[in-house]
């Protein structure tokens, strides 16, 4: 049983060399390029081969890529629980502040087989079996924790851990979420950035249980698919929350990097420094865990001398970003200090120094700046570059940075 609880990353090689469209993405072929690039269907690539100097606002300007879409749909607010701070209601926030030019998509759901690459499938029997019986409280805890105090349970559409809850509509909605990150990459993988916004999030969810609001770990699921096709992966995770499912799924990988940054004492209290993976996955992963009340200034620090170097490094064919704006100042969950148009600012910065398209999955973010975050986001995707906050890093994110860049040889 130990494999249920501490999931080894899978080894892929699918059969054949068909070739799959997913509804709502682009075409991907099973097998990877023999070159290990993604040139044969990635417009950019395809330009900086040619011509190395030109960046993807660049190319925007000259129309060689759509601009920017986005994946979301009302089948999210079908997973909803009054008074829970991760509702439908903060979904509905985003969509409200969307520029109205931005391409939106619909939701398509994910094949069993692609939740399957991730997900323990007797987890996943377990999980669909409470959304369908309806959601009595017997098969949950008496009591849950909610706004610090115990309540009972069956007061809520139902809880299968202390803050996470699920209703009879949750699991299919779930596989909606996975399905439109998978639609996501593969629209990156055509040269168009795509974010998609969905819920719940998933960057908690591990192989076999479910956790911090999340049932099934969206962005895992997308990037199994993706490596069907493309050979190394990068993933950023600026949640405020360390994504520990994440990390837990590809620990092992050399083909994935994890990168995180997050706030040091929060939820789930892992992602220290020393996690940095095992056996062929050793150093892919690079978790920055930064104090309470850290600024654009501590993460564009760790982004600027031990992400996109690291990402360089490992010259990755495909980057997904967890976006999680709940490292807000105004987001209730956390005690960060960003403002919206430094997520604008990190978007931008990432689209600059890899000078790739983006595939953006939803993370968290609670709080009344959320939707005006998300619409900086896509204005960057656009090619806005807000400027940068003229702030100092603190010095504890500049010993922390040194002892990274250490670590993981980026000196």
């Amino acid at each position: 049983m130990e494999g249920l609880f501490r999931h080894t990353a899978p080894e892929y090689h699918p059969a054949g060399n068909r070739t799959e469209r997913h509804p709502a993405g682009g075409t991907i072929p099973e097998n990877p390029p023999a070159t290990g690039t993604c040139t044969d269907v990635c417009p950019l690539q395809y330009l900086q081969n040619r011509c190395p100097e030109i960046t993807y606002t660049d190319s925007l300007l000259a129309g060689y890529l759509m601009n920017y879409s986005v994946i979301t749909g009302p089948v999210f607010g079908q997973h909803d629980c009054e008074g829970h701070v991760e509702c439908r209601d903060r979904l509905l926030g985003i969509i409200d502040q969307l520029p109205q030019q931005v391409t939106r998509h619909e939701p398509v759901p994910a094949a069993p087989g692609d939740i399957e690459r991730v997900h323990h499938p007797g987890y996943l029997k377990w999980l669909r079996a409470q959304c369908d019986r309806n959601v009595e409280y017997d098969f949950v805890r008496d009591s849950i924790f909610v706004g610090g105090q115990f309540t009972p349970s069956s007061l809520f559409s139902g809880y299968i851990d202390e803050n996470t809850y699920i209703n009879p509509h949750s699991y299919e909605v779930a596989t909606y979420a996975a399905g439109s990150a998978i639609a996501a990459v593969e629209r990156t993988l055509d040269g168009e950035s795509c974010f998609a916004l969905v819920r719940p999030p998933g960057h908690h969810a591990a192989a076999a249980w479910a956790m911090g609001f999340c049932l099934i770990n969206n962005i895992a699921i997308a990037a199994a698919r993706a490596l069907r096709m493309v050979n190394r992966i990068a993933i950023i995770d600026w949640d405020v929350h360390h994504g520990n499912g994440t990390q837990d799924i590809f620990y092992t990988s050399d083909r994935v990097l994890y990168c995180s940054t997050h706030q040091e004492d929060a939820f789930p209290h892992t992602g220290h420094i020393e996690e940095t993976g095992t056996g062929a996955g050793t150093g892919f992963t690079i978790n920055a865990p930064l104090p309470r009340r850290s600024t654009i200034a501590d993460i564009s620090l760790v982004f600027e001398d031990v992400f996109l170097p690291a990402i360089a490094r490992m010259d990755p064919d495909l980057i997904l970003i967890s976006a999680g704006q709940d490292v807000l100042s105004d987001d209730p969950v956390g005690d960060m200090r960003l403002q919206p148009a430094d997520l604008g600012f990190l978007t931008g910065l990432v689209l600059d120094r890899t000078r790739m398209p983006l595939a953006l999955v939803l993370e968290g973010g609670y709080g009344p700046s959320h939707g005006a975050a998300v619409r900086n986001i896509l204005d960057a995707l656009g090619g806005a570059r807000p400027a940068r906050a003229d702030r100092t890093p603190a010095k504890k994110t500049a010993g922390l940075v040194a002892g990274l860049r250490n670590m993981h040889d980026l000196s």
